[in-house]
Parts: structure tokens; C-alpha cells; sequence
């Protein structure tokens, strides 16, 4: 018997960086300085900096290791300095060991800029794109790849546009329950391990390791490659992560939630995702509870809590008992008085 592979062992946990060549095929950038190697050159900040503080000669707290973005205000300021004090700025900013520098707005290359980065070895790009927005951008961009990011077990799945994460022990019947939900038309993210990126407080981004994505392994069966088998449309390179469900072996003696006022939360990475734990039973069919809770989160998401408005009316029904109980005793207690008044005439 083939013991079952460790994937986890076979990604790599260190610091998280993007290579200069990345950002470049991504944000479509133009090499100025084509001798200048990039394909060695790592990013690991998401934070940008454009250097007016820098040009004006103030260097304290001065991060050199992020991305110097320039645009036509900085430019206009550089062409506007005196020839040896542009030269002395720059030999300056170049040499705080930059990773390299950007014009955004298709500015052109200046002699000294050319002159000094060949002297300091640190490559000019170039965008085409009005630098608030090119920054907003490749900001976003770096603060997807370098997210603090984790790697759990369970299997993701998109589920009427809603990523469920459902995790539990092994053989619990999670990649069963995924392939039903792909035969139903939902999308499978990944399978056994799930790499979770925190984006920002709100959201976490879950995907599949390369090494298996696509791939389903079921019990009895082996594996199974769920964009050949079903074709492109049931499977999604990412997906934010919205509901946790966790799959459990029926325990006679939990108290299971049925109403659904008290929500239960799972914590990725700080971040709380709204989690549901499912008993297992013969005869439940995963499949349509993980769709029904899927519905039922996106539903609340809306405005409309299911088991507040069962909660309202039976408040509101109770409340109209007791007020027709009410009602009733007063209008005994009436008649009494009405009767003893006319037994005394």
C-alpha cells in the first residue's frame, strides 16, 4: 500500500518575495536599462515609496527596500536642480541600494538617471500608466503575492459564488462531498490542502498548491483530474474564503445549533469566518446542506437572517397570545363587575 504524500513538506515556508522579472511581465512595464539583470532582483515589501522627501536630501527612515516609483512631479523637480546638484541626489538614492526605480507616464529617461543606474547597477522601468493609479495598482498587486499567508487542510470549493472551506478528519468524506458539489455544477479551488493568503482584515484568498491543482484523490477510487474529467467550467484558480464547514462524526451527546441565532467562528491567519459544524449520519446529503448553508450565508449577507425572522414571529406570536389572554381576562373581569352591579338593584 502507497502511503499517502505529505504536500506540505514540499512547500517551501520562507519569506515571501515577488522577482523584479514578475512585476515587470505583470504590470507590462519597459526595460530603459536592458543590460541592467533584473531576473535576481526580489521584492518582499508590498509598500511603494516616491522619493520627494528623497530628492529635496532627506534620508531619515528612508526603507530602501521598497519599489521608488517617479512621477511627473518628482521628474519636474529633477530637471529643475542645478547639473551637479541632480548628480549628487541621485548618486545618492541610487546608492541606498534600491531595488529599482519606475517613471510612470512614459517619462523619458534622462542622461543622468541612465548614467547613474549603469554606475549602481539598479534597473529603470518605465509605465505608461498616470502614477496614482500604475501605484494603486502594483500596490495591490504585491500586497496579493507577499500576504501572510497559511496552508490547512480541507478542501475549498465555490459554491454559488460563495468559497466554502470544509475541513474535518481524514476520510470524513470532504473530496466526496466536493465531487458531488462539482457534478451539481459548482467549482472545485483546491483539494487536501488549501493555501490561505490574508489579504486584509476582511478577506482571505484561498488557492491550490500547483503541484496538485485540479486533482481530487477519493477513497476506493484514486485520483482524479476534475478539469479533465468535467472540463474548465468546474474548477477556479482562486477564491476568497467566506464560510467554513466543519464535517464531524455524529456524537449523540453534542448540542448541535438548529436555530442558527448563535454564529460559531473559525480564525485564519486573525481574520473570523462564519463556520457551521455538520454531524455525519447515513442518509444526510452533504451536497445539498453545504449548497442550503452556502445560500443561507449569501442570504444573510443581504440583510435576511432566516432565524431572526422565525424568532420574530414566534416573539411576535406569543406576544399576540398574551395580549388576546389579556384582553380576555378584562373582559371577564368587565362582565363580573357588570353582574354583581345589576344582582344589587
Amino acid at each position: 500500500m502507497h502511503s499517502k504524500p505529505n504536500w506540505r513538506d514540499t512547500m517551501d515556508h520562507d519569506n515571501y518575495y515577488v522577482c523584479l522579472d514578475e512585476i515587470i511581465k505583470k504590470m507590462k512595464l519597459k526595460n530603459l536599462t536592458p543590460e541592467i539583470p533584473t531576473e535576481d532582483i526580489r521584492i518582499n515589501q508590498s509598500d511603494l515609496n516616491r522619493p520627494a522627501l528623497q530628492l529635496a536630501g532627506f534620508f531619515d527612515y528612508f526603507d530602501s527596500e521598497r519599489v521608488q516609483i517617479i512621477g511627473k512631479v518628482e521628474y519636474t523637480y529633477i530637471q529643475n536642480l542645478f547639473a551637479s546638484e541632480r548628480r549628487a541626489i541621485l548618486e545618492r538614492l541610487f546608492k541606498s541600494q534600491i531595488p529599482c526605480l519606475i517613471l510612470s507616464r512614459s517619462l523619458e529617461l534622462m542622461d543622468d538617471l541612465n548614467e547613474v543606474a549603469h554606475e549602481t547597477g539598479v534597473p529603470i522601468l518605465q509605465s505608461h500608466m498616470p502614477t496614482s493609479y500604475f501605484s494603486s495598482e502594483l500596490n495591490q498587486y504585491l500586497k496579493t503575492e507577499l500576504a501572510p499567508r497559511i496552508s490547512l487542510h480541507g478542501v475549498l470549493v465555490d459554491v454559488y459564488g460563495e468559497g466554502v472551506f470544509i475541513t474535518g478528519e481524514s476520510g470524513i468524506g470532504k473530496s466526496e462531498t466536493a465531487l458531488e458539489l462539482i457534478k451539481r455544477g459548482h467549482r472545485l479551488v483546491a483539494d487536501d490542502v488549501v493555501e490561505i493568503k490574508k489579504i486584509n482584515d476582511d478577506i482571505l484568498q484561498g488557492t491550490s498548491p500547483d503541484i496538485i491543482r485540479h486533482f481530487i484523490e477519493v477513497r476506493g477510487v484514486g485520483i482524479v483530474d476534475c478539469k479533465t474529467l468535467f472540463g474548465v467550467e468546474s474548477v477556479k484558480e482562486s477564491q476568497n474564503i467566506d464560510l467554513a464547514i466543519r464535517l464531524e462524526d455524529w456524537n449523540p451527546d453534542k448540542e448541535y445549533e438548529r436555530l442558527g441565532l448563535n454564529e460559531e467562528y473559525m480564525d485564519i491567519l486573525g481574520n473570523q469566518i462564519v463556520s457551521h459544524s455538520i454531524p455525519i449520519r447515513p442518509g444526510r446529503n452533504l451536497a445539498i446542506i453545504v449548497e442550503s448553508a452556502a445560500i443561507n450565508h449569501r442570504q444573510k449577507a443581504m440583510g435576511y437572517n432566516a432565524a431572526i425572522e422565525l424568532n420574530n414571529r414566534v416573539t411576535n406570536n406569543l406576544a399576540k397570545r398574551t395580549q388576546e389572554r389579556k384582553d380576555l381576562e378584562e373582559k371577564n373581569v368587565r362582565e363580573k363587575l357588570l353582574k354583581e352591579k345589576e344582582a344589587d338593584k
